[in-house]
């Protein structure tokens, strides 16, 4: 009677160690119309913004952004006021893009002054990191809050 029990609590913690990352995963993930599985970007990040080359002049900094999606297309907006001397204000645009299913088919991160600048990324695997660098000007990297 105890080996029965023990078995049964021994295979029901296993299956909620294993079962619940998975369950997890699939939360971060949305389906297009077109059946492909592509990031939910939706919510607060937070974001720590390194300027290098022609932005260097600007430094390095925190932010909040929010990232709005729709589908596959994606806007982000500063929550906080970019420290001078740079320009970018609270409700500003900051990032927008697109999504298929290998991670960003499209990237650009924008600056203060509101210029569009060619950004490549990565998304990590559990989808709460993403790494962006616009080559020459600013390197971000967004956790999830």
């Amino acid at each position: 009677m105890v080996r029965k029990i023990f078995v049964t609590l021994f295979c029901s913690v296993c299956l909620i160690i294993f079962v619940s990352p998975l369950h997890g995963q699939d939360s971060k993930k949305i389906t297009l119309p077109n059946g492909d599985m592509v990031w939910d970007l939706n919510g607060e990040w937070e974001v720590f913004i390194e300027n290098y080359g022609n932005f260097a002049y600007y430094g390095s900094y925190p932010n909040v952004y929010k990232i709005t999606q729709n589908g596959s297309s994606f806007t982000g907006i500063r929550l906080k006021d970019n420290p001078p001397p740079s320009s970018g204000r609270a409700g500003t645009k900051s990032v927008q893009g697109e999504l298929d299913k290998n991670g960003f088919k499209r990237l650009e991160i924008i600056s203060s002054a509101g210029s569009i600048i060619p950004s490549k990324g990565q998304i990590s695997e559990d989808g709460n990191k993403i790494s962006i660098d616009a080559p020459n000007y600013a390197r971000q990297t967004y956790t999830r809050k």
